[in-house]
């Protein structure tokens, strides 16, 4: 019987392509999902991918009397959190909000996981987390004080599944600190769509490749980098979704354990910007414009933890990223709508 998984933000970015890495390695998948800044197409497309269809629930974890059903429904062997907001600039917008869904429905989430003894969770955490004044490659005992509210949020989620394990010693919880998601699936199925203007570099350079969108914004010519633009750690999707497989399979000892996603590469924007052009034979245009609240000039991973505990490496290069995200935005201009 293959293990049952919980999925939360199943049908989101890096949900589905985890989705469809767990079906390919032999878990039974239930999503849980209130579709906000995803689209119900997703499951259509999963479907084509692996030819099964995961059951979803169209609800919201701040709802609890919903979430318990599920859990009274299904018998879980483990939980993969991935349901939240996830805007950097949003976040230092509205605040509460951003405290709110992220906090609040992980509490409702661990309470009941708790209750029905499913004490095995892998959560979804960010590279946010970090302080801007760690040197870089920052490895996972790095200085800890995000810049935002949305980092924030994950890092008070972190502190109180540590307090949680503390208190309860028979908890298994992986905290997965990504880096920067791009890319796609290989078919082109599945990937990135966000609502309204993307927030993300790739989705935007592929919305002005593809016409949607007239100029890239640079934000910010003047930090201390190769080029004066920010420098970043990209992660194909794919990659980082089987990391969340690795994770699984390898927690089987109780405690708490928290891993970088990364490649340990940075790539400045102007760097990904050429790389884009050069796989894709597409010229993007660019203006620079003043910084982002909140952004840090460079952020990369030291990922040799995951590499010798999970046994887990991203494979895929930056040509690779840009390839399989153009191939998804040409052949889904409008994303999934």
């Amino acid at each position: 019987m293959a293990n049952k998984i919980l999925v939360t933000g199943g049908a989101g970015y890096i949900g589905s392509h985890t989705v469809v890495e767990l079906y390919n390695a032999g878990y039974e998948v239930i999503i849980v999902d209130n579709f906000v800044n995803s689209n119900l197409e997703v499951i259509n497309r999963i479907n084509e991918i692996t030819h099964q269809k995961p059951i979803v629930y169209p609800i919201d974890l701040l709802i609890k009397d919903d979430l318990e059903k599920v859990f009274s429904q299904h018998k879980f062997d483990g939980v993969i959190h991935f349901a939240g907001l996830k805007a950097v600039g949003e976040s230092t917008q509205y605040p509460l909000k951003y405290y709110k869904e992220n906090i609040l429905s992980t509490i409702n989430l661990c309470d009941l996981m708790n209750k029905y003894d499913v004490k095995n969770l892998v959560f979804s955490s960010s590279a946010t987390v970090y302080s801007p004044e760690n040197e870089m490659p920052v490895n996972e005992e790095g200085k800890l004080r995000p810049s935002n509210p949305y980092g924030r949020t994950k890092l008070f989620i972190e502190e109180i599944l540590r307090d949680l394990y503390q208190a309860d010693n028979d908890w298994r919880i992986v905290l997965l600190r990504y880096f920067n998601p791009v890319g796609a699936h290989e078919s082109g199925l599945i990937g990135e769509s966000p609502k309204g203007i993307p927030n993300n570099l790739m989705p935007f350079i592929t919305n002005v490749a593809t016409g949607n969108l007239k100029v890239l914004k640079v934000f910010g010519s003047d930090y201390d980098t190769v080029d004066g633009s920010g420098v970043r750690d990209y992660i194909h999707v794919t990659d980082l979704a089987k990391g969340h497989v690795k994770a699984l399979q390898k927690n089987v000892n109780p405690g708490i354990r928290t891993y970088n996603m990364g490649t340990g590469n940075g790539y400045s924007v102007l760097e990904v910007i050429k790389a884009f052009e050069k796989a894709t034979n597409r010229k993007i245009s660019y203006e620079i414009v003043d910084r982002r609240p909140g952004d840090v000039a460079v952020s990369f991973a030291d990922p040799t933890k995951a590499m010798e505990e999970l046994h887990w490496k991203a494979e895929k290069n930056i040509l690779e990223m840009c390839r399989d995200a153009w191939k998804w935005q040409s052949k889904n201009p409008n994303g999934y709508n």
